[in-house]
Parts: C-alpha cells; structure tokens; sequence
C-alpha cells in the first residue's frame, strides 16, 4: 500500500513551467491568427451619445470593429447581469449606453496584428455626456437608513446608477443576536474605533490575456486565464445567445489569480469576435493581451471599507457586546459584493463568542473600480477592525492580548454571531497556542499568558533558543536558523523601535449561505492485471497554489497505486462536469471528497474486470442556509479555517518606515496533504497581505485612476518580505474534510494587518486605524504623538 497523503509530492506542473514548455494565455499561438484590442471608456460616468467607427474600420489591416450593437445579450455578471459586454448605442439592455467606471469596454477592433488592432483603436470616434460622479459610498445612499449610517437629512441628490437599486445600494446583511443595550449595560469597559481598509490590486503575473476560436466540432471555444470553467461558458452563451454546450472554456497555465480571475475581463470579447467572424465566414482564431494599465483598469479590486465598532467586555475580559457597521465600496457593478460583504458580516466580529451583537453591512454601487474577490474575500476588512478592539479592550483591561483571545474564542460548543456552532471541529485554542508560543508568549503559575518583554533592546525568547540581538535573530547558543536564513534586517543607526503584535482570525471553506456546493470528478483506470495508470479529470483551476498535485496525491491514496501512475486533465468543459470555482479555500476540500468519490467508483468496476474502469462523482458538501433577513439567524457554512499570528517589527522613528523583521503564521489546515505546497501558501498569503498592510497606496482622482501600473503601484519585492517567517502547520482534523483537510489557502492573509498595526502600537505607542502604514502615515502619526506629549 503507498502513501501520497503527508508527502512533499512534487508539483506536477513544475517541469513545463521551469522549462518555458508550459503555455500561458499569452503564450498561445494559433495559425492564420488575428489580433483584437480593447476600446475603454477611460471615463467613470458618461452616456455614449454617438460611436463612429468607420474610420477604424477603414485602417489598414482591420478585418472588424465591434460595438454593443453586436452583442445578442448585452450583459453578464457572475451574482446578477448588472454590466454590459460593451456600452454604448445599439444595444436592447437598458442602460447600456452609460459607463460606470474608467474600466468598461466600448469597442473591439480586430486585425492582421495586435499593432494595427491598437492603432485603429484610436480611430474610433466618441460623443460623451459626462454624467455626475458617485465616488464616496456614504453619499452615495440615496435614502435614511435605519442603521444609522445613510443620510440623515434624507433624500440626497446623488445619481441612481442601476435601475434595481434605486438608494445605490448593493447589497445588505443585518445581524442581531441578543441584546445589544443589555450587553452595553454589562460591559465594565467599552472601546470605540472607526476602522478604513483600502483597495487592493491584484497583480498576478500574466494580465489578461486568451485566445478564441471554432474547435473541430464548430464550438466557439475560448482559452483564457480564470477561475471557474464551467461559469465562464455558462456566461459567454448567455451573451452570445447560444446554448451553452455550443461553448466551450479551457483554461491553460493561469498565472495567479487570488479572486482577480472570478469575474469576466476578454472572455466574452473574444468569444464575441469569432463567433460574429464566422458569421461573415471568416474562421480565424483571435487573441487579445491587455496591457498592465489595462489590467489594472479592466479588473475588479480588494473592497475599500470603513468599519465603526463598539465593543464592552467584563473586568475579567468575557466580551458582552459588540456592534458593527460597515460601508464597502462596491464599484460599478455588482461582481461578488453580496458574497464579500457576507463574510465581513461575519468576521468583523471576530471569532470570539459574544451574547449580544448589532451588525449592519451594507455595499453601495459607486463610479469607482469594481471591487471583487479577492484573497480573504471581506474577511481582512472585518479581521482588521475585530482584532484591532480586541487589543484595545486588552489594553483597557490590563490583559495580555492573547489571554484575552483565549478566554473568549470559538470552539465547538460556542455560538457564532448567527446563533450557530461553527461545524467541522474548531482548531482555533491550538492555533493561537501554537503561535503565543512560537513567539515567546509564556504561562505563569497560575495558568495566564504573558507576553515577552524587551530587555536591553532585545527580545528574549521564553524557549530560550532566539533573541533579538544586533539587530539580528541569533540562537541563544550561538547557532543559526535551521530552516530559514537571516536576511533584510535593519543595519541602520538611526533610532529604531521595535514592538511584537498579536492577531488571530478564522474563514469559511467553500461555497455558502444556502448554496449547494458540489464538485464533479472522473477517474479512469488502465492495466490488465494491476493499474497500470490513473487518468483524473477535473475542472477545478491550478492558479499557482498546487491544486493538480494535490488531486494527483489524492487520487494515489484513495486508489493505492503510486503517485507517478496519476495523470491530471483539467479545466476543459467539453472533458468534464463541473468542479466549481478555484476560491473559498475549497478546492482542497471538495476535489478530494469529489476524487476519493470517483476512485472508489472506479475501483469497484475495476473488480468487476471493466477496462478501462471509469468512475464518476458528485460531491455535495454538507447544506448551509440562508441568514435571516431581519436576525441574521443561520447556518452560513459547513467547514472552516483558522490561524493565528505574531509580527515582529522595528519602526524608524526618522522616516517612520516599517519594517517587519520577523512573522509567524500558525494555520489549521486540517491534515497537510503537501505540506511542503501548506508552507508555501502561508508564505505567499503572508507576504501578499504585507504588501496591503505597508505598501499597497491605491490612487484615484474623481473616478480616474493614478496607480494604473507597477512603477507607482508598488507590491513587496523579496527585499519587503520579512527576516525570518515561520510557516506553523497545525493539524486538527475536519471530520468532513478528505483525510480531514480543511481549505487554507486564504487564511494566513486574513489578521495581518491587524498583527502589524499592534506590533506598531507596541513599538511606537501610536495606533493606526487605517492603513497601509506608508513612510509618511506612520511619520505623521509619530509627529501627531509627540505633539500630544
């Protein structure tokens, strides 16, 4: 019997892609190919009065310009069809003539070459009425709320900008659990903070980019980056108005997603042209690739949000009440808002038991870039503000940050905010344990958590193996870092401040809220007398976080042959049922149940002598339910994932720069099926939510965006990552979960930022509330400090 499960199996990816062998979108060459460019709008509000595009389509080289009046069904999105494939004149969908936001899409010019495709793009004429900006979602509202966060004069004279939703706002959750005055009456101390989160671009590597054509059964197949094969067509046949097995998706490398990749960007563009060639009889493939610029206008953002909590707790630290009200930023269009916002409902509370809650969420439709998934999908806005009154509730009390978590977190038999158990087992006590200890935090006699204290400027370590000393992590007997070398540490003199910041944060894995979550798979089987190999066919997208080994992995352990003998097709719809989207941190989770499913079908027709032997799964995950609309009564998910965190920074009092010298990340991820890919995903998700926390300074100017590329975007490089970060695998297994893996991929992005901005407060005695902690924020907050001593 082999044993694929625990192994650092290698990634099956990993030989085309070291090679250059593997194709991305990009990459992709096909014969007699043709060239397509993208007129967009570059205005945030504006009616298209008139789109002349003869010029255009007299340009050498130009083969067709499309406009909205070629499109059959004007209007896509992946929760409601609130956009239009392309905006202007000519269109049956009501509004298609308006652009929302600088990223929407006019025009599409197709050429010989991509340069005579840009070049008559320019050609193209437009008649603009510029339309009043809704920028700030506050004011966007155009009606009272109840909640106390509309206008309180009442109506405002802030456009509509959708028909559905006439006081602009996108969607809405409200949460009551108890009592929440009661709970005010019985708190002994009640902290109070208004909490900003910014927008986030998503930077993947390759921008977005595909190729479109017939196939050889006269599908209009498309292959492009995303991350949900089956949605994908779905949506280009409902645009192009043809049935939907008339379509057909793949998906080649991806080259990073991290939620980016959910909604559309030239998928039904590129569909759109060759379908609309073909019926001029011209049957050449075409292929776009957007610039940076234009990827960082065409896609969705992390949600900007600003959070007001108030929060009581009991002198020995038992929270009574909590009370949240947040804003998102929506952008133009819907994209997965509902969904986001959802889960900030959910975390801004944090994971802590508390009898009595007030939550009302709300995202509002504004001109702004549209916000969209991203990695933690709402949950790092909600963990920030939670984990931020956390420590102030510690700090009011006298308490050490991490006993206060533990005196109050979740665990199985506690109730989250909607009335529930959180299902599945909760590893949240072994989480925070594990990185309190890793970080030096020690138990007295009489069982309370203390933390560690700076002696002499440094850090003594209660495991007594490390110390801050010379600015450098060293062992306290002289020795080095067996797994991680020492580097970036500040070599300066200038004065330096150093603090340690503590926060923990849990997610949910997989789809939710009364949605039936389901993962198809397929697994052949071929020999004579022993499985010679293993054919799985998956939809789910590998964008870089090693889901096709995993699988491969999977399928070796629930069939018992070796790992080589496994081979992975993927992400074509015309091979295979649906799997769902590569997001929620499920694919772990539900392609192995979908996959062990599959393989014990296959062996049970392999006894039965069929060859090949062929098996076919559906997983259903366990039912979750809607929230109440009026309580928030529910049970939103059935599984979960949990980490906790430590960050250790020094602050230069000069220039007020931060720098994060050291981080521990602790996930429960259930069982680690590669733990090896599990470090790499801690890693990655901790670096990236450095980069929103520090670097990360989103621009605009009335709609317009300033950061629209990387020199004045700026994203961690290795020299921003920290000295020293330890990955803390914990292993509390789901008992619903293959070989009892929750998903995880998500959770050690959620608490950074609040662990950062503590360690700050620690070092500095300055609190920062919205972020990044830019040079200049962090330099103006310390002069705010020391005009106040």
């Amino acid at each position: 019997m082999t044993h694929s499960i625990g192994y650092d199996a290698p990634r099956i990816d990993a030989p085309g892609k070291v090679t250059g062998q593997t194709l991305y979108p990009g990459d992709i060459v096909r014969p007699d190919m043709l060239h397509m460019a993208t007129l967009f709008a570059g205005r945030p509000h504006a009616r298209i009065l008139g789109l002349d595009t003869s010029e255009a389509e007299a340009a050498a080289g130009v083969v067709a310009v499309f406009t909205a009046a070629d499109v059959p069904v004007n209007e896509y999105g992946l929760q409601i069809n609130d956009q239009p494939v392309l905006c202007g004149p000519g269109s049956a969908k009501t509004g298609a003539d308006v652009v929302r936001f600088v990223g929407d899409q006019v025009a599409l010019v197709v050429s010989e070459t991509e340069a005579q495709a840009r070049g008559a793009r320019r050609l193209i004429r437009v008649e603009w009425e510029d339309l009043p900006l809704v920028l700030d979602p506050e004011a966007a509202i155009r009606t009272p709320d109840p909640s106390g966060l509309g206008d309180p004069k009442g109506l405002s004279p802030i456009p509509q900008l959708h028909p559905h939703s006439p006081d602009n706002v996108a969607y809405s959750y409200r949460v009551r659990k108890g009592d929440i005055e009661v709970g005010f009456r019985a708190a002994d101390v009640i902290v109070e903070g208004v909490y900003r989160t910014p927008v986030q671009e998503h930077a993947y590597l390759q921008p977005e980019a595909g190729v479109a054509y017939l196939d050889e059964a006269g599908r209009v197949t498309v292959e492009a980056a995303g991350q949900w094969t089956h949605v994908d067509q779905k949506q280009i046949a409902h645009a192009l108005d043809i049935p939907v097995e008339q379509v057909r998706v793949i998906y080649p490398a991806i080259g990073g997603a991290f939620g980016g990749r959910e909604d559309m960007s030239v998928q039904i563009t590129l569909a759109l042209a060759v379908w609309r060639l073909a019926q001029r009889g011209i049957r050449r493939p075409v292929k776009t690739v957007w610039t940076r610029e234009e990827s960082i206008i065409g896609h969705g953002k992390r949600h900007a949000m600003k959070l007001w909590a108030k929060w009581g707790a009991r002198q020995d630290g038992t929270l009574v009440a909590a009370q949240v009200k947040v804003i998102a930023d929506a952008g133009a269009y819907m994209y997965t808002s509902n969904k986001v916002l959802g889960n900030t409902t959910l975390t801004c509370t944090g994971p802590y038991e508390i009898p009595h809650v007030a939550v009302d969420t709300m995202a509002v439709y504004t001109n702004n870039v549209p916000a969209a998934a991203f990695r933690g999908f709402g949950g790092p806005q909600g963990h920030f503000a939670a984990e931020s009154q956390m420590d102030k509730l510690a700090e009011a009390l006298g308490m050490d940050p991490v006993e206060i978590r533990l005196k109050n977190v979740l665990t199985d038999e506690k109730l989250l905010t909607t009335g529930t158990p959180i299902p599945g087992g909760v590893g949240l006590t072994e989480t925070i344990i594990a990185a309190a200890r890793a970080a030096g935090w020690t138990q007295d006699e009489a069982g309370r958590w203390r933390k560690p204290q700076m002696a002499n400027g440094r850090w003594q370590m209660a495991d007594g193996k490390w110390q801050m000393a010379d600015g450098k992590w060293q062992m306290a007997n002289g020795g080095t870092s067996p797994n991680i070398p020492i580097t970036n540490l500040p070599t300066t003199n200038l004065p330096t401040y150093r603090g340690l910041g503590f926060a923990c944060g849990f997610k949910n894995v997989g789809f939710s809220f009364g949605y039936q979550e389901n993962s198809y798979a397929r697994v052949e089987l071929r020999g004579g007398t022993e499985i010679v190999e293993a054919t799985v066919y998956f939809a789910g997208a590998d964008c870089g976080q090693g889901n096709h080994t995993v699988v491969a992995q999977m399928a070796a352990e629930a069939l018992g042959v070796a790992f080589e003998r496994v081979r992975v097709i993927a992400s074509d719809t015309a091979l295979m049922g649906d799997a769902g989207s590569a997001s929620a941190s499920r694919l772990t989770y539900m392609s192995g149940n979908a996959v062990r499913g599959a393989a014990g079908r296959a062996l049970a027709a392999w006894k039965n002598e069929d060859r090949p032997a062929v098996g076919e799964f559906v997983y259903l995950a366990p039912k979750t339910t809607p929230l109440d609309h009026d309580t928030g009564y529910g049970k939103p998910n059935f599984a979960y994932g949990y980490v906790a965190q430590a960050a250790f920074v020094a602050v230069d009092a000069e220039t007020g720069e931060v720098k994060v010298e050291r981080f521990i990340s602790a996930d429960d991820v259930g069982r680690a099926i590669n733990p090896r890919q599990v470090i790499g995903q801690i890693e990655g998700g901790v670096v990236q939510a450095l980069g929103y926390t520090l670097l990360e300074d989103w621009k605009t100017d009335r709609g317009r965006v300033l950061t629209d590329r990387l020199s004045a975007y700026l994203i961690p490089t290795v020299l921003d990552t920290p000295g020293r970060l330890d990955a803390i695998i914990v292993e509390h297994p789901d008992p619903h979960g293959p070989w009892g893996a929750r998903g995880m991929g998500e959770m050690p992005y959620l608490p950074v930022a609040a662990a950062v901005c503590a360690a700050v407060y620690d070092a500095v005695g300055v609190r920062f509330d919205e972020f990044p902690l830019t040079p200049e924020r962090v330099w103006r907050g310390l002069q705010g400090r020391a005009q106040r001593l």
